[in-house]
Order: structure tokens, then sequence, then C-alpha cells
């Protein structure tokens, strides 16, 4: 569900946008006004957290109509993940040669990234949205396909290695390990050494090494 009503584009542009609106291309998105949306989403979730995020305010300070804002981002939840991922600097994805060190790495980097930097809380809250809100839903299982199939391509790299068993979907091995990542993000839990990562990572590989289980 939306945070706030919309109406058809003409009416709603012009109650919600300043006289010096800035114009709309319609369905494809005007690069500068959608710089200065995204701009405005992390300028009010810098200065006030987001309980008052609301797509109203963000028309308001990027002079932008709420039925254009809602054409390019179907929801508050798709906006917020967008402006979450262009914060989401220092995240790396390695490619070592060894799967331990590029998870080590992977995870160590994600932690420190969402302890260290405004990106946690809000990713956290979209995670929180999304269990009562289908649309916040919707946007968050859309982005963690996308960057599931991203962080994939390090075990998709191990098993082209031999590294573990040929079995291993890697696909299914990067969720259970982003698991364990959100896990310690909402329980607070991010200040992990990197050797207790190293040794959790340990626990992952050393699974995907072995054969198979067998059936009962």
């Amino acid at each position: 569900m939306r945070d706030d009503d919309t109406t058809e584009d003409g009416a709603g542009d012009a109650a919600t946008a300043s006289p010096s609106a800035r114009p709309s291309t319609g369905a494809r998105r005007n690069p500068a006004s959608a710089d200065a949306i995204r701009q405005a989403a992390a300028d009010i979730l810098a200065e006030d957290g987001y309980a008052r995020f609301s797509i109203e305010a963000v028309a308001r300070r990027a002079r932008a109509g709420k039925p254009t804002i809602y054409r390019w981002w179907p929801s508050k939840a798709a906006l917020l993940l967008d402006v979450y991922h262009r914060q989401k600097h220092g995240v790396v994805a390695p490619d070592t040669g060894d799967l331990v060190e590029d998870l080590t790495a992977f995870l160590d980097s994600l932690f420190r990234h969402w302890r260290d930097t405004p990106t946690g809380p809000v990713f956290r809250s979209v995670i929180a949205e999304a269990q009562s809100d289908e649309s916040a839903a919707e946007a968050l299982g859309a982005y963690m396909e996308e960057r599931f199939a991203q962080s994939a391509q390090m075990v998709e790299r191990a098993l082209r290695r031999g590294e573990i068993a040929a079995h291993v979907d890697p696909r299914l091995a990067i969720e259970l390990v982003v698991s364990f990542a959100w896990c310690r993000l909402l329980t607070g839990r991010l200040d992990m050494e990197t050797a207790a990562v190293r040794a959790a990572v340990c626990l992952f590989v050393d699974g995907w090494r072995a054969g198979p289980a067998q059936p009962a």
C-alpha cells in the first residue's frame, strides 16, 4: 500500500509540486528529475530517519509530482531500495581464487557498511515493512533476486574451480549466506571480527565440499 494517495498525473502533479516543478517526461525517466528525487529521498532519510520518510515529503523537496515518483518507483520501498543500493559503497564481491576468502571479504564489508553508515537502519526498516506491506515485499523480493544473481557468481567460480561439490546450487548457497547476514542485521549483532566471520563462512563451505546428504 502506498503511504499517501495519488491522483491522475495532471491533478496530482499540480497539487503536490511547486509552481517551478521539474517537467515530467512520462514513463521515461528524466535523468535530472530522477537524480533530484533520489537526492531528496537520501536527504530526508539522513535528516529525519525512516519513520518520517514519505513520498509526499520527497515530492515537495524534489519539486516533483507524486504520480511521477510512483510511475518511476511503484512504492516507497522501491525508492528506498534504489537509494540504498546507490549508497552501498565499499561492499565487495571479490575473486581471490578461494571461496572462503571471497565470502569472508563480502560479509566483512557488508557488516561494516551496515554498521558504520545510515544504510543499515534503512535496509532493516524496509525488511520490517515488507512483513506487512505487499508492495514493500515485492520490491524487496525483486531487489534481492538481482543481488542474489550477482553475489552467486562467487559460488559459481568456486564450482568451476572444483573447490566445492558439483551438486551445490549457487543461488541457494548465497541465499544461505545472506540469510545469516540478515539475521545479524535484524538482531543488531554486526560487530563481528574478521576471524569470526571467516569461521562462520567455513561452516557453509565445508558443507558444500561434502557429497549430497543421504535420505534417512
